[in-house]
C-alpha cells in the first residue's frame, strides 16, 4: 500500500529543485506566533509551516475545536447553537477535509477488492437494516 507523506518530508515550493521529493533537505526553523513549527527548505531557502497543505492551514481556530465541530456536524448536531461558530466557516471546514478524504480514500482503498459474495451480503445486511418490521394485531 502507498505510504501517505506528510507535509514536513518534501518541500512545497514548485520553483524548488526537490519539490515533492521525498527525503529532502528540510530543516527545523523555529516556531510561529501560534506556536506551530515552521520548517526550512535548504535547497531553495523557502520557509513553511507544519500545517501547510492540511485542514488547519492558516486556521485561527484550534486544532481540537475544528475535529470536534466535525464530529458534531457528523452526528447531526447544530454547531452554531452548541459551539458558537457560524455556518459558513463549518461548511468551508467541511469542504476542504471533504477534498482531503477522497485523496486519502482513494489511497488507502486503491488495493481493497471486494467479491461478489461479500458484497451480496453486504447488500443483503443493509436492506434488511432498511423500515421497521410491521407486525399485525388484533
Amino acid at each position: 500500500m502507498a505510504e501517505l507523506a506528510q507535509s514536513v518530508d518534501f518541500c512545497p515550493n514548485p520553483a524548488c529543485s526537490d519539490y515533492e521529493e521525498l527525503g529532502g533537505k528540510i530543516i527545523r526553523h523555529g516556531r510561529t506566533r501560534a506556536g506551530v513549527q515552521r520548517f526550512k527548505c535548504l535547497s531553495c531557502g523557502r520557509t513553511f509551516t507544519a500545517t501547510r497543505g492540511t485542514i488547519f492551514y492558516r486556521r485561527r481556530t484550534a486544532e481540537a475545536e475544528i475535529l470536534e465541530c466535525l464530529a458534531l456536524l457528523a452526528e447531526g448536531s447544530r454547531i452554531s447553537r452548541v459551539k458558537g461558530h457560524k455556518e459558513d466557516t463549518v461548511a468551508e471546514w467541511l469542504l476542504e477535509a471533504a477534498g482531503h478524504i477522497e485523496l486519502i480514500e482513494n489511497i488507502l482503498l486503491s488495493e481493497f477488492r471486494v467479491s461478489r459474495g461479500q458484497l451480496d451480503g453486504l447488500w443483503f445486511y443493509v436492506k434488511n437494516k432498511g423500515g421497521k418490521k410491521r407486525t399485525c394485531r388484533n
